[in-house]
């Protein structure tokens, strides 16, 4: 925004600022439409069914119908539910997805906010998503959308914890906590990609980013209660978890915002790890595609991944959730944050001459 207000003053810059984050926001949630059909489609073929294929040309609508069907329906609250708190929660969720993706770039200059903590504000933010899920579990008034509320929040932080000693490998590696920076430290092919990085001395790099690309991978699936994850709204035990006494737009605004999160762990990993807007070669023909497209395959590629998972892969426990978060995927990004160090410093060192 103070690059718009600089060159255009004060009205028409405010007005510039406003149409970028508003233009954004449309082809976001445009884009995450289609990717919540292709998510159905997938889990249908991976059954050998069709999945939704009679709106519009082969079900390119549905997403659009569904969503018009859930804003005409009538928003019921129970009669024992704090009807504030109630209606704030999916609002609050919706708001705080939303937000996070102000400093995701996109490509060359393509980002709402580049600050210089980007990194930090996306933990701040993401942090505060929790609240949205306790919030509606607990003024439902019901036990069971409670239970479902403390089961996310405890996954959440679980799992938050190991994303962000992965988080710290990555920015111990790069040396920048600017999104934007972090990328243009990969150009140049995919062996400069942090999933690879081989051109770390004294060894190569991979060895410790390999496992912690895959580590962070489940982590966000279980931050973001995907599938084998989903234990916060399981059917069996929950009766759909803190989502069960919301319908009509509230639940909306919970399965966009949880999407939204989703869809920001892909495009996290495409940044952190995946070489961003980068092409895989840098020599034609890969560089004559626009930047914005390598982003959208690697994004598109790692949701297909996600959804494959969830049609793959069976439920877990809710025990051995907590017991592969706490004893098994921390303590391995914590070694891999003082491995990682180690080698910074003594790269260091050895560049100085020390």
């Amino acid at each position: 925004m103070y690059d718009f207000v600089t060159q255009w003053g004060p009205l028409w810059g405010t007005l510039a600022s406003v149409g970028q984050i508003v233009g954004f926001m449309v082809v976001l949630l445009l884009s995450l439409a289609f990717l919540l059909l292709m998510d159905r489609k997938v889990w249908a073929a991976v059954q050998m069914r069709k999945g939704p294929n009679t709106v519009g040309a082969f079900g390119l609508l549905q997403s659009f119908a569904d969503f018009l069907k859930f804003v005409l329906k009538e928003i019921i609250v129970p009669a024992g539910a704090d009807r504030p708190l109630f209606l704030l929660a999916p609002l609050l969720t919706f708001i705080f997805a939303f937000i996070t993706w102000a400093v995701i770039p996109v490509a060359p200059g393509w980002v709402i906010s580049d600050l210089n903590v980007g990194i930090l504000y996306i933990f701040a933010i993401s942090s505060l998503g929790v609240y949205g899920i306790i919030i509606g579990g607990w003024a439902s008034n019901s036990k069971y959308p409670f239970l479902g509320s403390l089961r996310s929040a405890a996954q959440m932080v679980s799992y938050e914890v190991s994303i962000g000693f992965i988080l710290v490998t990555i920015l111990l590696m790069a040396g920048t906590m600017n999104l934007s920076t972090l990328v243009e430290a990969q150009a140049g092919g995919f062996w400069n990609w942090h999933v690879l990085s081989f051109d770390m001395l004294p060894w190569p790099a991979f060895v410790i980013t390999i496992p912690m690309f895959v580590i962070f991978f489940i982590s966000a699936l279980a931050e973001t209660n995907r599938p084998p994850f989903d234990l916060p709204e399981a059917e069996s035990e929950l009766v759909a978890g803190y989502q069960v006494e919301y319908s009509s737009t509230p639940y909306l605004l919970f399965m966009i915002g949880e999407y939204l999160n989703i869809v920001l762990m892909c495009a996290l990993m495409t940044v952190l790890f995946l070489g961003g807007w980068h092409a895989p070669f840098d020599i034609a023909p890969f560089t004559w595609i626009p930047p914005v497209f390598w982003f959208a395959i690697k994004v598109v590629f790692l949701f297909f991944m996600f959804a494959m998972v969830k049609a793959l892969v069976p439920r877990y426990r809710y025990d051995q959730l907590m017991r592969l978060g706490w004893k098994i995927f921390l303590p391995t990004s914590l070694a891999a944050v003082f491995v990682m160090g180690a080698i910074v410093v003594y790269t260091r060192n050895a560049a100085l001459g020390g």
